[in-house]
């Protein structure tokens, strides 16, 4: 019987590759892990957890114009943008010391490294080191990716606008995807000018095309210039920062420009070749249900597999990884009725099917019920905020088949709806459910006729 440094080995500590390597210690396996930028991954360092924080900063400039409506006298405010970053740096920092005191409390080695296979149990660290390890997981995550144009390089991506030095008086955004949209809500809100091109027909692909609307209205309301059905040419330097030429011939100038056109699995460099570890035309790790690649004994989860892109479903991946191998207690990760957000102002909270899809599953099979409607607080700030909501149903089984909310709370409400569209609720219990009033979320259980 081979002997190795460990049972398993680890590469990349984001949230996956955490949570697989806690779990497996937990059962008694001798566990290390490598991560050669920060423990915490992408959610935690430069993701999920610092982009919500600069959301939420960027939502008090509408509540300090919503307060007169109120009765409340609100001096002019003033924001500093590098009190924000300092404070997202702290909170930053307790996390990663979390995450690692964690890995410690569970005996897990760390190695702040990077990792490649030089073998198929074998792993080579910086400086030479190799360790072995009987079983290996992949937990690498993505990166951003820059566009193949000229001067591409000039362009910030999700990485670097954290830790701006100051913020531009103007942005140009490129993209149409969450982190896009995300950031084009929440920089407005801080100050900058921001337009926002897209080479699509609307934003956000793939999500309900009613969704899709409503957010562009709202944006524009906003202030946020939306561009469509053009893309980035070229990006050159200006005096004054970045001028930008789209592929429709227009000119645009800017301090600055945020890519955001996509990410890729960080696969590059790690040596998988050498193992027989599959990769796709993505780029990602190919994997099955239960995350095995296609090389023995090496596994892979989160985003470096390009399954579903987010946080939630990595841990799960992971934790469903440490279980079934060093555990006796195998179960699959349930990639099905998993909830998502775009956290955008307004923000949009959704699970299941959207209508497209939904009719592209069961034809004509299907009823939708919706409703706009202004917001209760907006009847005394003055603001034009509207609230939209809509449920998919199956006809044949009446089961709530998508739901989908644009409006403050949004991505509260999917969560939890997320329990009642998983356990296969009909619409006829939604209209059995006792309305919670005054809420937005009650109009959920009183939308009784179809609107198509």
């Amino acid at each position: 019987m081979p002997q190795f440094d460990y049972d398993l080995f680890v590469i990349g500590a984001g949230s996956g590759g955490v949570r697989a390597a806690r779990i497996a210690a937990s059962h008694g396996a001798r566990v290390a892990i490598a991560e050669e930028y920060r423990v915490g991954g992408t959610c935690v360092i430069r993701g999920c957890v610092p982009k919500k924080l600069f959301v939420l900063a960027s939502r008090f400039a509408d509540e300090f114009d919503e307060a007169a409506g109120f009765g409340w006298s609100v001096p002019a405010p003033s924001f500093s943008w590098r009190g924000l970053v300092e404070a997202k740096d702290r909170e930053i920092a307790r996390l990663e010391n979390a995450y690692v005191a964690n890995l410690e409390k569970s005996s897990v080695a760390i190695f702040p490294t990077r990792a490649e296979f030089v073998g198929a149990h074998t792993l080579r660290l910086d400086g030479g080191r190799l360790v072995s390890a009987a079983k290996i997981l992949i937990a690498t995550g993505g990166q951003p990716v820059r566009p193949h144009v000229p001067g591409a390089e000039l362009a910030l991506t999700s990485n670097e606008i954290f830790d701006l030095p100051a913020l531009p008086e103007t942005m140009i955004i490129v993209g149409g995807g969450y982190i896009a949209v995300e950031f084009a809500c929440l920089l407005q809100r801080l100050g900058v000018g921001v337009t926002l091109i897209y080479r699509g027909e609307a934003i956000l692909r793939g999500f309900d095309d009613d969704v899709r609307r409503v957010l562009t209205e709202a944006m524009g309301t906003a202030g946020v210039e939306v561009v469509t059905r053009t893309d980035l040419a070229r990006i050159e330097a200006t005096p004054n920062g970045r001028k930008v030429t789209l592929t429709d011939g227009r000119v645009r100038e800017a301090g600055a420009v945020l890519v955001a056109t996509g990410r890729r699995p960080n696969t590059g460099g790690l040596g998988l070749d050498t193992v027989g570890v599959e990769i796709n035309a993505a780029g990602a790790v190919v994997v099955d249900d239960q995350s095995r690649t296609m090389a023995p004994l090496i596994w892979a989860v989160g985003d470096v597999t390009n399954r579903i892109n987010l946080t939630p479903v990595a841990i799960r991946e992971g934790h469903a990884f440490a279980d079934t191998v060093f555990g006796n207690k195998p179960w699959i990760a349930d990639h099905r009725h998993v909830p998502s957000a775009v956290f955008s102002t307004p923000e949009i909270g959704t699970v299941g099917l959207s209508e497209e899809e939904a009719r592209a599953e069961c034809g004509a099979g299907v009823s939708i019920y919706q409703t706009s409607f202004r917001a209760m607080k907006a009847t005394l700030s003055g603001r034009t905020d509207r609230v939209f909501m809509k449920l998919v149903v199956d006809k044949a089984t009446d089961k709530v088949i998508g739901v989908h909310i644009v409006g403050e709370g949004a991505a509260e409400m999917a969560q939890l709806l997320a329990i009642s569209v998983r356990m296969g609720a009909t619409k006829a219990d939604f209209d059995a459910t006792m309305p919670l009033h005054p809420t937005a979320a009650e109009e959920l259980v009183t939308l009784r006729t179809p609107v198509r």
